[in-house]
């Protein structure tokens, strides 16, 4: 604890007889008025005194990788955080999906299906326009919600029985909330009520065969619904990469 000692200058001289040990304590009080001086340095954080410098600080400040003028220094950023994509019921899915890379998960109707992670609504389909006779692989989802990810993945949940008010194109959503109520509009009419859900890279508006899923999602769904953070990213990449371009062509179901 720093105290301000005092100078000696209100002192009274001391008789002749006690000059030399006068002088003693007038020598104490002046080493340690140089000593705890508030020119001295001040106390560090818990307590600690930084050590005395004895350089002469830069008059320029060092160079950084920042650029010129920036106020702050760059921090990491901040874990994605995971939510599985169904709450309110319990949820069965497999491990495969026929024909391309996709996972259904089979719920009751009118479970809800939520954002998997932060992000930004890609495409909304309200309308079920499947019929069975034109069996159009566009249709095939029903209704459906596709969003991408502040991760660069896009998530898409389709056979949706409503998608939820205020979810359209653009909106950004924060993991959990929800994007509609699962049932089996599209080609679902004709099976069980489930969610398609499907993991992919994003693409312009309208490539279906690319949305409907290019990665196996299960692993990352086991993770999620135990309370994980497994992220899609690395595999959607190489999945990407293998492709060897945005939009490759339509391979089953077209």
């Amino acid at each position: 604890m720093n105290r301000r000692i005092r100078g000696s200058g209100g002192l009274k001289p001391s008789p002749p007889v006690y000059r030399a040990a006068s002088l003693g304590w007038v020598l104490v009080a002046v080493l340690m008025a140089g000593g705890c001086s508030g020119a001295g340095d001040q106390p560090a954080a818990g307590g600690a005194t930084a050590p005395p410098t004895t350089t002469t600080p830069p008059t320029t400040a060092p160079a950084t990788s920042e650029p010129s003028g920036s106020a702050t220094t760059a921090r990491p950023p901040a874990p994605v955080r995971y939510r599985f994509p169904v709450t309110g019921c319990q949820a069965r899915y497999g491990t495969s999906h026929h024909d391309y890379p996709a996972t259904d998960m089979f719920t009751a109707r009118g479970c809800t299906f939520v954002a998997p992670v932060d992000g930004r609504v890609d495409e909304v389909a309200r309308t079920d326009n499947w019929t069975p006779a034109s069996d159009r692989g566009a249709d095939r989802g029903g209704r459906s919600v596709s969003l991408v990810g502040v991760d660069g993945v896009r998530y898409y949940g389709s056979h949706l029985e409503a998608v939820a008010p205020g979810v359209a194109p653009g909106v950004r959503v924060r993991a959990g909330q929800p994007l509609g109520r699962i049932g089996n509009s599209g080609s679902a009419r004709v099976t069980a009520v489930h969610l398609h859900f499907g993991i992919s890279w994003p693409t312009r508006p309208g490539i279906w065969w690319v949305r409907r899923g290019m990665v196996p999602p299960a692993r990352y769904l086991d993770s999620w619904r135990a309370r994980g953070d497994l992220s899609p990213v690395r595999a959607v990449q190489a999945a990407r990469a293998e492709a060897g371009r945005e939009v490759p062509e339509c391979q089953a179901g077209c």
